[in-house]
């Protein structure tokens, strides 16, 4: 029997896009979309692409590809304070694209666009020539003049972040090798390929941060990287406890069995926690306020004077050298 032809980029739009549209996107059917911010609020716009080979693997479940794409700006929103208004979706095929893996990607697309308030308003679909590349652009708003900058850390701020730090990196490895994890139980496994299938944006967090925090960004490329990235545009610098570092249970189970996973867990990418500075007089009240959005904020350092690298120091005071400070799209 021969393949049925594929529908056209006008059918692909009207059978998988235009049903995700929110108002301003105007079914889809226009060449532009329409945003008009709250009075006294400033839009927040941010971009992300992952690509197929790259930031996932072509194998893996199309629904949660579509979770880390739009996921991984909602995260930066997050850290800006702001509220999700909508997104924008750049979807570059491979060749050997069907229609069962974009409808479930759609879906994936769909419950992830619907949990965080933030509808499709536009976009556009394209043949890739290459692996699949899939962009998003996020828009939010915030209050006029209070975004979140990630520049604006002061030496004696207190450095906290949110949920746990590592999983994702150990995720992936387990995705690379499910041999190192043999000795993990199989909650603990199912729980690191969770957190490195999807991101866990932390938009719950936005009110706190905009109340009590004075710098803050989302750890994307790993801790040590993200932190030193923060502190280079602060022009400072920060000591932090290793042992202080949030981490789950099933990341604390992998490193007692291999101490050397410390490494990963601090330097991997993927976590999408936020990582914020905060007044010494603010730390309590941010921690209160994330606690009653359901989250942590775990202390973990302090912003000191100077320029160099910051300081990851274990039990005994000693600084670790880390071979990879982060990753790197380059």
């Amino acid at each position: 029997m021969a393949a049925l032809p594929r529908p056209s980029e006008d059918e692909l739009i009207a059978r998988y896009f235009a049903p995700l549209a929110g108002p301003g996107g105007l079914g889809l059917r226009d060449d532009a979309a329409v945003l008009t911010p709250a009075p006294g609020h400033d839009l927040v716009l941010t971009v992300d692409a992952v690509v197929a080979g790259i930031h996932y693997f072509p194998d893996d479940p199309p629904a949660s590809i579509a979770a880390k794409a739009l996921g991984v700006n909602l995260s930066d929103l997050a850290a800006k304070g702001a509220d999700p208004r909508g997104f924008l979706l750049t979807l570059a095929l491979a060749d050997d694209w069907d229609e069962a893996w974009l409808a479930a990607f759609c879906t994936g697309l769909s419950v992830t666009a619907a949990r965080f308030s933030c509808p499709l308003l536009g976009g556009d679909t394209v043949r890739a020539g290459g692996p699949t590349l899939i962009s998003v652009t996020a828009l939010g708003e915030v209050p006029q003049g209070r975004m979140i900058r990630r520049f604006t850390a002061q030496p004696g701020d207190m450095l906290l972040v949110s949920g746990t730090i590592g999983d994702a990196a150990l995720g992936l490895a387990l995705r690379r090798d499910p041999a190192w994890a043999a000795g993990l139980g199989e909650a603990d496994r199912q729980h690191l390929a969770d957190r490195y299938l999807h991101p866990r944006p932390r938009l719950a967090l936005a009110p706190a941060l905009l109340a009590h925090a004075r710098a803050a960004m989302d750890v994307s490329d790993g801790l040590a990287g993200d932190l030193a990235k923060m502190l280079r545009a602060s022009g400072a610098s920060a000591e932090v406890e290793i042992a202080a570092v949030p981490l789950s249970d099933a990341a604390r189970a992998a490193l007692a069995r291999d101490e050397r996973l410390i490494e990963p867990i601090l330097t991997g990418g993927d976590d999408y926690e936020i990582l914020c500075a905060a007044a010494p007089g603010e730390v309590e009240a941010l921690r209160a306020a994330a606690r009653r959005a359901g989250l942590a904020l775990a202390p973990i350092g302090r912003v000191t004077e100077g320029h160099a690298a910051p300081a990851f120091r274990d039990a005994a005071g000693t600084a670790r050298i880390f071979a990879s400070g982060s990753f790197s799209h380059f």
